[in-house]
């Protein structure tokens, strides 16, 4: 099914400027904040537009494939709907809207545990590829229990965050006064605090479900992995909103892809705004990029509709690049077509919309 919002959102700047407007000013900073300096955040995007493409020409593009797969499972795109917290502070619905998305479009939906309206009732909302991420707030028991929760809703994979250790100090929010919903009832800190490799092996000893960590930062981790026999390592810096002067998440992507070398799915977020964006990450090794931001202002600007109008935009920018690439399938994107680059501007949250601001657009 399409969005039928082709007429009011022809561009995705348009859904950003549409989602700004709808949100007061303390749930927009949530959603472009980071910590502290918002150091990290901002590498996300300088990393991003500090490599440029090299295109062929002359190759046959009439037909491209944009199609991918996750997990074993087809996706109409190599995207994922990353985990937000508090999502509802976007859209009524919250989890439950962007499962309907998600089936409506194609792609995964990574669903956070800090956000309403619950694992089962998002189970219930939609019959769509979906995997539950957690943030550890009570012991073995309560893990296994949120474990079996999430086989029983028929959740593909589940993901445990692990670049939490410690809360951080999101001075966007702080300023405002913001508190997140689940702020207020959230306990069990220690917990996560707490979580080692040895929490990896026993889950691995114990569960069979297919196992994704949320944090990966260098090779090191990544190799550790990979050896515990994690199926996914996703790449994050929690869209910099965790460690600040961390480094830009496509930085560190080539170093995680080649020490995981096939034995895991490499998937990434941190930052990606435009289907550019994505095109550089699958030419760097990754398997799906999580969108996460961007997929806030879709809701933000029109719920359900506007988060597949979201999607059905990054797929016609994704198809065009590969097409300009002279690249006709995903699996013939490799490093050749990327190129060390200077950035032609300032980074911030929303940079890669540059006639956001300005008059007549």
């Amino acid at each position: 099914m399409a969005s039928n919002l082709g007429d009011k959102f022809s561009t995705l700047h348009e859904i950003v400027r549409a989602a700004r407007n709808n949100l007061a000013p303390g749930p927009w900073d949530y959603l472009m904040g980071g910590a502290e300096t918002e150091t990290t955040l901002k590498r996300n995007r300088l990393a991003l537009d500090s490599i440029a493409f090299r295109p062929r020409v002359l190759r046959d593009v009439s037909k491209i494939d944009t199609t991918s797969t996750l997990f074993g499972r087809p996706v109409r795109l190599p995207l994922m709907l990353a985990p937000i917290g508090s999502i509802e502070t976007f859209a009524d619905g919250g989890g439950a809207t962007a499962a309907r998305a998600s089936e409506e479009f194609g792609v995964p939906q990574m669903l956070s545990s800090v956000c309403s309206p619950g694992l089962e009732a998002v189970a219930a909302a939609a019959n769509n590829f979906r995997i539950f991420q957690l943030y550890v707030r009570g012991d073995d028991a309560w893990v296994d229990d949120w474990v079996k929760r999430a086989v029983d809703g028929g959740y593909a994979a589940f993901c445990l965050t692990v670049d939490t250790a410690t809360y951080s100090r999101r001075e966007r929010d702080l300023a405002r006064r913001f508190v997140k919903p689940w702020r207020t009832r959230a306990g069990g800190f220690e917990f996560q605090a707490g979580l080692s490799w040895d929490h990896v092996k026993r889950f691995k000893d114990t569960h069979s479900i297919p196992l994704v960590l949320k944090g990966i930062a260098t090779a090191e981790d990544a190799t550790l992995a990979v050896e515990h026999g994690v199926e996914g390592v996703y790449v994050s810096n929690h869209g910099g909103r965790q460690l600040d002067h961390g480094r830009g998440a496509i930085e560190v992507l080539p170093e995680v892809v080649r020490t995981v070398g096939g034995r895991a799915t490499v998937l990434v977020d941190g930052g990606f705004m435009r289907g550019t964006d994505v095109v550089k990450a699958l030419a760097l090794g990754a398997q799906s990029v999580g969108i996460g931001r961007l997929a806030c202002c879709g809701l933000a600007a029109a719920g359900q509709a506007g988060l597949v109008r979201v999607l059905e935009l990054l797929e016609d920018e994704i198809r065009i690049a590969m097409g300009l690439l002279g690249v006709d399938r995903l699996a013939a994107l490799d490093p050749s077509h990327l190129h060390p680059a200077t950035p032609v501007g300032p980074a911030r949250a929303t940079s890669a919309f540059p006639l956001l601001d300005e008059e007549g657009y």
